[in-house]
C-alpha cells in the first residue's frame, strides 16, 4: 500500500501516478520505497506501457530531498546491489515502460533528478521552476543530476545550473535542453494525456524496442551515478555544510513558506562564511 502516490489506471496500457507528500513535497526514504515498490508493478504489469508521474501540490513537484532524514538508513523492499535511489532511476529508465513527467510547481535538486530520469519532461510555463541548489548548501548533486545535465544541456550550461545552483523558470528549462517542452498551464495535461494514450496504443514490443536503442545513447552508467553519490555523502557530513544547513533550516528550509517558494534567491543570499 502506498502512502505518498495515488495509481489512476487510465487504461490497463496508461497509468498516472500522483505524488502527495504535505506539507512541500519533500522526497525522503519512505518516497525511496515507495518508488521501489511501483517499480515493481510497472515491471511486472503485461498491459503496463505508459505512466505519467504528477504532483496533488501546484506549488511543489518535488522540492527536493527531505535533508532532516538524510542520515536515515534505507530500506528496500527487494535486494539490489546498487544503492536505492540509483536502483530506481536506472531500473526505470531501462524499464520497458514509457515514463512521463508533468511538472507543476518547484522540481528542484532530487525532485530535478527524479524528472531527468523519466523519459520524457513536460512543464507548466507559468507554473514549473527548477533547480540543482546542492553546491548552494555544501554538498553536489548526488541522484543524477550531473550526469544528466552534463548529456541534455551540455556542459556548459550543466555547469551552470550545478554551480549556479539558482532557480530556472519553465521556458529557460525548454531551451537549455532540461526538459522537453513547456507548455501553458492550461494546455499541459491535456497534452501529456493525448501523447501517453497515443504511445499507448502502440505495440508494446516495438515500443520496448525503440526505447531500448535510444537508450545507447544517453543514459549514464552505474558508476558515474555512483561516483556522484558517494560525493554527495561525503560532503554532507563536513563541518562547512552541516554550519550552512543549519542556517537555512532556521531560516525556513524544509517548511512550508516564502524560503522554499524562492529558494534558488534565498540560498544566494544566506551566509556561506561559516
Amino acid at each position: 500500500m502506498n502512502a505518498q502516490f495515488t495509481v489512476n489506471r487510465k487504461t490497463p496500457a496508461y497509468w498516472r501516478v500522483t505524488f502527495h507528500n504535505p506539507p512541500i513535497n519533500l522526497l525522503d526514504p519512505d518516497t525511496i520505497y515507495e518508488l521501489l515498490t511501483l517499480m515493481d508493478r510497472f515491471e511486472t504489469d503485461p498491459e503496463l506501457k505508459v505512466v505519467v508521474f504528477d504532483s496533488a501540490d501546484p506549488d511543489y513537484f518535488i522540492a527536493h530531498y527531505d535533508m532532516a532524514r538524510a542520515g536515515e538508513a534505507q530500506k528496500t523492499p527487494s535486494a539490489s546491489d546498487l544503492p536505492a535511489w540509483i536502483d530506481f532511476t536506472t531500473r526505470l529508465a531501462k524499464s520497458s515502460v514509457v515514463s512521463i513527467a508533468e511538472i507543476r510547481g518547484r522540481a528542484r535538486g532530487i525532485g530535478s533528478e527524479f524528472a531527468l530520469a523519466c523519459d520524457m519532461r513536460f512543464a507548466s510555463r507559468e507554473k514549473a521552476v527548477f533547480g540543482q541548489p546542492e553546491v548552494a548548501v555544501g554538498v553536489v548533486p548526488g541522484g543524477g543530476g550531473n550526469e544528466m545535465l552534463a548529456r541534455l544541456a551540455g556542459r556548459a550550461r550543466a555547469l551552470e545550473i550545478v554551480l549556479g545552483a539558482d532557480d530556472y523558470d519553465a521556458g529557460t528549462a525548454e531551451r537549455y535542453g532540461w526538459i522537453n517542452r513547456a507548455l501553458p498551464d492550461a494546455e499541459l495535461t491535456g497534452f501529456v494525456d493525448t501523447l501517453a494514450h497515443r504511445i499507448a496504443s502502440f505495440d508494446s514490443r516495438t515500443l520496448s524496442e525503440a526505447k531500448r536503442l535510444l537508450n545507447r545513447a544517453e543514459l549514464p552508467d552505474a558508476p558515474e551515478l555512483i561516483e556522484s553519490r558517494t560525493a554527495f555523502l561525503s560532503l554532507a557530513v563536513t563541518e562547512s555544510t552541516r554550519e550552512t544547513l543549519t542556517k537555512a533550516i532556521a531560516q525556513g528550509l524544509g517548511r512550508a513558506g516564502g524560503f522554499e517558494l524562492e529558494l534558488g534567491a534565498r540560498l544566494g543570499r544566506l551566509d556561506h562564511s561559516g
